[in-house]
């Protein structure tokens, strides 16, 4: 199926653009990070008979997230992209507002569920809208620059979170949750104009999801991108979920640990702008397998590091090092997947951009928390799963199609 010629949309200049997607991506990032300094005084209040509960404050909002990621986007080719986002803001911020007033951790959690499920909007969503403006190489620059912006939040995300405990208490976090969610959204309605005009719009019947569905599903290039994106996914959150431990119990920097993972995140963070200079030059598909099979020369170097236990207190700096390129991995080959997917799906961007992002998210999870499983009190086991984890993406990319020039 061909795209339906559209009416021209005013578009926003190349930086306000990228600066919006930007703030829309690192939703997800701000939600998830800022709560980690929290957990301890989370716990402390409302679960002290067993802190471990105070997790699902990270995993209730996952949950919603990952709920909405599979409608958002097919709601958002029905009824245009700035309802959805609009919509997913106002269940975000009542969510915050429920979780600042919670008085029982199940209320919090539930409270969480919603804002995951707010939060689902701006981030398929948004890809959704960068589709309906660009596509192939110009698409994979826009969501690099835009990826910069969200590889940073992860960095500041938890310092924010420190200093907002430190002045106030925990609930102050979803207060601050309120007012940057306000300014995106308000930002967004009134700069962006709609990308989708309503004679593009698909109708609201389950059989044209369905016949969508295996057509986004039924492409080479979606289902290898999905995925190559659930191993990369499940890489990333293996990392961040044993990062802590390894800072802590087997390097002794548990102190440090938040100065130690602002500095991952900004070093990590070139990686995108540098992506989106190189990508108009050398296509996404030779960038993806090149990273890649960078990422397994680099894992299998740690590997043998730390099986020989025989550099002493520079393993720390040279596992830091890997750390950072593991992290950089997300610069050079998410926002090329995405674009190399949506390329022929223009008409159904919304429902492609949900079906990948759920299904690849979902996956990435399961693998990320049984790579964290099997952390041992060294970082062996972790930089095994990732060795083996970046192969098999690697592998997959030697059959994924050649992009359009």
């Amino acid at each position: 199926m061909t795209d339906i010629a559209a009416p021209p949309i005013r578009r926003l200049s190349t930086g306000e653009f990228i600066a919006l997607m930007g703030m829309m991506f690192a939703t997800i990032a701000f939600s998830i990070d800022a709560m980690l300094p929290a957990l301890p005084d989370i716990a402390a209040e409302l679960t002290p008979g067993d802190i471990t509960y105070a997790q699902l404050v990270i995993t209730s909002f996952v949950l919603g997230l990952g709920l909405g990621t599979f409608m958002s986007g097919p709601i958002s080719d029905v009824v245009g992209r700035k309802p959805v986002i609009l919509g997913g803001a106002v269940l975000y911020i009542v969510g915050a507002a429920l979780a600042w007033s919670a008085p029982t951790m199940e209320m919090l959690v539930a409270a969480r569920i919603l804002q995951g499920l707010g939060a689902s909007g701006p981030r398929v969503v948004s890809m959704a809208v960068i589709r309906d403006l660009y596509s192939g190489r110009e698409m994979a620059k826009i969501v690099s620059f835009a990826m910069l912006i969200f590889t940073v939040f992860p960095a500041v995300a938890p310092l924010i979170g420190h200093w907002i405990i430190e002045a106030f208490d925990w609930r102050a976090i979803f207060l601050a949750f309120l007012v940057f969610s306000g300014i995106s959204v308000t930002w967004f309605s009134v700069r962006q104009a709609e990308t989708l005009p309503a004679p593009l719009r698909r109708p609201l019947n389950f059989a044209a999801i369905w016949d969508g569905t295996k057509e986004a599903l039924g492409l080479r290039q979606m289902q290898l991108s999905i995925l190559v994106q659930s191993m990369i996914f499940g890489l990333l959150f293996g990392t961040i979920s044993s990062i802590q431990q390894i800072f802590d119990l087997t390097y002794g920097q548990g102190a440090q640990f938040h100065w130690f993972f602002f500095a991952i995140a900004v070093l990590a963070a070139p990686a995108a702008p540098m992506n989106g200079r190189l990508v108009t030059r050398l296509g996404m598909r030779p960038l993806i397998r090149r990273a890649l099979w960078a990422q397994v020369a680099l894992s299998g170097l740690i590997v043998t590091v730390l099986a020989s236990a025989a550099f002493g207190e520079a393993e720390f700096w040279l596992y830091f090092v890997w750390t950072v390129s593991v992290f950089a991995l997300m610069g050079f080959t998410i926002g090329n997947l995405n674009a190399l997917a949506l390329e022929p799906l223009g008409h159904i961007a919304g429902l492609a951009a949900s079906l990948m992002g759920g299904l690849a998210t979902v996956a990435g999870a399961v693998l990320g928390a049984l790579a964290g499983q099997f952390y041992n009190g060294t970082a062996l086991p972790l930089a095994l799963a990732v060795l083996i984890l970046s192969f098999i993406a690697a592998v997959i990319m030697r059959y994924m199609p050649r992009e359009k020039l």
